[in-house]
């Protein structure tokens, strides 16, 4: 299996007026193709931030790090920004879909960032929808879903560019068990049929556990 990304000795902190804080200190991972990995750890632990600079929506202070090949701590701002747009989908806990937008709208967004022609656009859609099962919901606006619901769409509209990556913070954190028990299915699916690399943060032992292993988080730093 290739390696998809590696970080070494990658650190992150901030400077407040009590000196300096480490969000994440000296993180040296390295995450194969086709896994599923999951982030644990108590709150305050560097598992968001630590989502955050892989997903390359945060930047690093030192160390190292390179996505499919990438030397991500060498490319300029623009050239991340490529990068994470072509390869990266992200989940969030909050859903974070646009309120004016409908369902269809809410997942075709990332695909006009890419430029693709507007049939293209509408067969991705029909597609994505068909395949989640959400057809009969494309023209209601988030408010009318419930939190299942929502979270389906904003996985539909993270895996519409096709990622290499997905990224998923708490991404049952809002729902009912059986919500969540069918998010979890839906990226057990994704990474054993699809291939997708999947990287979430949870505070549930029982998901975690759907992963192929824990990285576990303490004070910024890989403990286990």
């Amino acid at each position: 299996m290739n390696t998809i990304l590696k970080t070494k000795h990658l650190t992150k902190w901030v400077d407040n007026s009590s000196g300096r804080v480490f969000l994440l200190r000296d993180i040296n991972l390295e995450i194969k193709q086709g896994e599923f990995i999951s982030v644990m750890g108590p709150s305050g632990s560097g598992k968001s931030t630590l989502l955050n600079v892989l997903g390359m929506l945060d930047t690093f202070n030192e160390g190292e790090y390179e996505f499919i090949g990438q030397p991500v701590h060498t490319l300029k701002e623009r050239q991340r920004s490529e990068l994470h747009k072509h390869n990266i989908g992200f989940i969030f806990q909050a859903y974070h879909l646009i309120d004016e937008l409908t369902v269809a709208e809410n997942i075709e967004a990332p695909l006009l960032y890419h430029g693709m022609k507007q049939k293209e656009r509408q067969a991705a859609v029909a597609d994505i929808l068909d395949r989640f099962n959400i057809v009969g919901k494309k023209d209601l606006f988030p408010a009318q879903l419930s939190g299942g619901q929502q979270q389906l769409v904003g996985i539909a509209r993270a895996l519409i560019v096709k990622p290499k990556l997905l990224l998923a913070d708490e991404p049952t954190g809002n729902l009912n068990s059986k919500q969540g028990e069918e998010i979890m299915e839906l990226f057990n699916k994704l990474n054993e049929e699809d291939g997708v690399t999947i990287i979430q943060v949870t505070h549930s032992e029982k998901n975690a556990n759907r992963g192929d292993r824990i990285i576990e988080l303490l004070d910024g730093r890989i403990v286990k």
